[in-house]
C-alpha cells in the first residue's frame, strides 16, 4: 500500500465522540512504552504525525487519522500505566474497553508487544480478553532492532508458546522495527487487502 495522504482528524476522550463510524478502521494499542506512536509515524511515513514521548502514557485520548481518504488508523491510550493514579487509570480502562467494545467499523486491533521481553501477564490478559469479547486481533511485535535475529524469534515463540496454553490457534503475527521500518509494509499490505475484500463484499458500516 502506498501512503499518499495521511491526515489527523480528532482526538476523543470519549468512544461517542469519535468521528463518524463509516468507513473501515484499525486501531493500535499497547503497554505505555511499546514504541506504537514511533510504528504509527514509520507506516505513514511521517515523523511527527503521532506524537511520540519519552514519558509513559503520553496518549490519553483516542486519536483518528484519515488515511488514504478511505480509512481510519486510530491511536489508543497504552493499558497498563505505571505512572498514573488508579483513578485516572480506571478512566483510561474505561474508555478503551468502550472504545472497543462499541466501535462498529473497527475492523481489525492490532496489540503491540515489546519483542524484548518475556511473556508479561498484561499482555497476556488483554489479548484473552480480545479473544473472549470475540474482537478481531493481530499482534505486531516491535524494537525488533534492540535485540538479534535470534534472540527475536526465541522471544517470539516463546510469546506463542505461552498464548498456545489457551488457544488453538494465533492470530497474524507480525515483526516490526519502527526504526528501520521492517514489517510496516506487511501490516499495510494486510490493511489493503482486507479494504478489498470488505468492498468485494459490498460491506457497509452505515446504520
Amino acid at each position: 500500500m502506498v501512503i499518499k495522504s495521511a491526515e489527523f482528524v480528532k482526538s476523543s476522550g470519549k468512544w461517542q465522540d469519535c468521528p463518524e463510524p463509516n468507513i473501515p478502521e484499525y486501531a493500535f494499542i499497547g503497554r505505555s512504552n511499546v514504541g506504537k506512536s514511533s510504528l504509527i509515524n514509520a507506516m505513514m511515513n511521517r515523523k511527527d504525525l503521532a506524537k511520540t514521548s519519552q514519558t509513559p502514557g503520553k496518549t490519553q485520548l483516542i486519536n483518528h487519522f484519515f488515511v488514504n481518504e478511505e480509512w481510519y488508523l486510530t491511536d489508543l491510550p497504552g493499558y497498563g500505566y505505571a505512572r498514573v493514579s488508579k483513578v485516572q487509570r480506571k478512566d483510561f480502562e474505561k474508555l478503551i474497553t468502550n472504545y472497543i467494545l462499541n466501535r462498529k467499523n473497527l475492523v481489525n486491533l492490532f496489540v503491540l508487544i515489546d519483542v524484548r521481553h518475556t511473556p508479561q501477564k498484561i499482555d497476556i490478559e488483554f489479548i484473552e480478553w480480545c479473544g473472549e469479547n470475540g474482537i478481531p486481533f493481530s499482534i505486531i511485535f516491535t524494537k525488533s532492532d534492540k535485540l538479534k535475529p535470534n534472540a527475536v524469534l526465541k522471544n517470539v515463540e516463546n510469546y506463542k508458546n505461552e498464548l498456545l496454553k489457551t488457544w488453538e490457534g494465533l492470530p497474524e503475527i507480525y515483526i516490526t522495527s519502527a526504526e528501520k521500518k521492517e514489517g510496516t509494509e506487511a501490516i499495510l499490505s494486510f490493511i489493503a487487502k482486507t479494504n478489498e475484500f470488505l468492498k468485494n463484499n459490498n460491506v457497509s458500516f452505515q446504520e
